[in-house]
């Protein structure tokens, strides 16, 4: 049994200029955390006692004969990219929803190769992980992804992430003391809308949009570096919370899909309250909301936005790590299993019409 864990993401400056279409022309930059909710992924070989090959557990419960057939489309594209054929049993649980703004489903791709890595027995650094992550996410499923969810889930921690034009990136931790660290927590709230949405879609259009928005892009890039100067310095932590309003209002301006109605609906009730800035998380459309707020204004924000849910959350900086190892090889049983289904079937060919007949039935039952 392997275990691997990895946490979901907050971006706050730069999201957007990672999609390779703005950063092979003009590289890009984002500052982004990492959270304490994570992704948990629960691997195994699977013993060769069953009906089926493997059997994949998420909001579907998947039992299937060849991994061809496996529904989910990371997990069958990481056992293809692996050359995995032995049988597997993976169990995925999540901290929080799918789909919903925070890198879950980058978290997942490199939680899973992380898992199954260590399942071989080998060990890959955060490099690999990423690196590998948006190769399948981008290059075989076709997603319309960036890299930055890939990076940070895998990194951990409150990075610069710099994307040089060939793809090269660079992760630079933002070390700051705990007492700086802190305040920057005090002053964020975190809201689930209750909506998920594929962020593909509204990547898509997004992307579509990148030759028009030059000026913003590149203002939203120069954003990064004045946030980074202002939590290493002493500056007043609430030009964080201005310059957070100020990124929101030009991703905004990018695609009509990332902020819908409720959206800012939402938005304005917390800046009534007392919320300096705040931003839809991801690429947009629903999912979760974060908000920059003094702590004395913190009940009114939470008060104006009661009927949202509120989800406490603290930074971390381990990134994806394997949490539980226990390895047990059923190769040799993979291969008894085989010539045992076959010799099984031979047996049933061979059989009296009625024992046939029965021993179908029973096996269908088994299987």
């Amino acid at each position: 049994m392997i275990i691997s864990r990895t946490p979901y993401r907050i971006s706050f400056f730069g999201g957007g200029t990672d999609y390779h279409t703005w950063y092979q022309k003009h590289g890009a930059a984002v500052l982004a955390t990492t959270i304490n909710h994570y992704c948990y992924l629960q691997c195994r070989l699977l013993p060769p006692f069953f009906g089926h090959e493997s059997r994949i557990v998420w909001s579907k419960i998947e039992e299937v004969t060849r991994h061809a057939e496996i529904q989910h489309p990371a997990v069958r594209a990481v056992l293809a990219y692996l050359n995995i054929n032995q049988g597997v049993e993976i169990h995925h649980q999540g901290d929080l929803p799918a789909r919903s703004g925070l890198g879950s489903s980058s978290a997942f791709t490199v939680g899973l190769l992380h898992a199954m890595y260590a399942m071989r027995g080998m060990i890959s650094s955060k490099r690999e992980l990423a690196c590998e992550a948006t190769h399948i996410e981008r290059d075989i499923l076709k997603e319309n992804v960036g890299v930055q969810d890939q990076i940070s889930t895998a990194y951990g921690g409150l990075n610069k992430i710099i994307i040089s034009p060939n793809g090269n990136f660079d992760v630079c931790p933002i070390v700051l003391p705990h007492t700086r660290m802190q305040e920057l927590h005090e002053h964020l709230l975190l809201f689930f809308t209750g909506v998920s949405r594929t962020a593909s879609n509204i990547a898509a259009d997004k992307i579509k949009s990148i030759p028009s928005k030059a000026e913003e892009l590149h203002r939203m890039r120069q954003m990064v570096d004045e946030a980074e100067k202002i939590l290493c310095s002493n500056t007043d932590m609430l030009q964080f919370g201005n310059l957070l309003h100020e990124t929101w209002q030009l991703k905004r301006q990018i695609s009509n899909q990332i902020s819908p109605a409720f959206v800012d609906e939402i938005y304005n009730k917390a800046r009534a309250a007392g919320a300096i800035g705040g931003k839809l998380l991801g690429a947009g459309g629903g999912g979760f909301m974060l908000f920059f707020v003094s702590p004395e204004n913190k009940l009114a924000v939470c008060e104006a936005l009661k009927d949202l849910l509120l989800v406490p959350f603290d930074f971390e900086s381990s990134g994806s790590q394997i949490i539980f190892y226990d390895h047990l090889d059923y190769s040799q049983m993979a291969i008894t299993r085989r010539d045992y289904m076959h010799l099984r079937n031979q047996h049933i060919e061979e059989a009296a019409p009625l024992e046939r007949e029965r021993l179908t039935r029973l096996l269908a039952v088994e299987d």
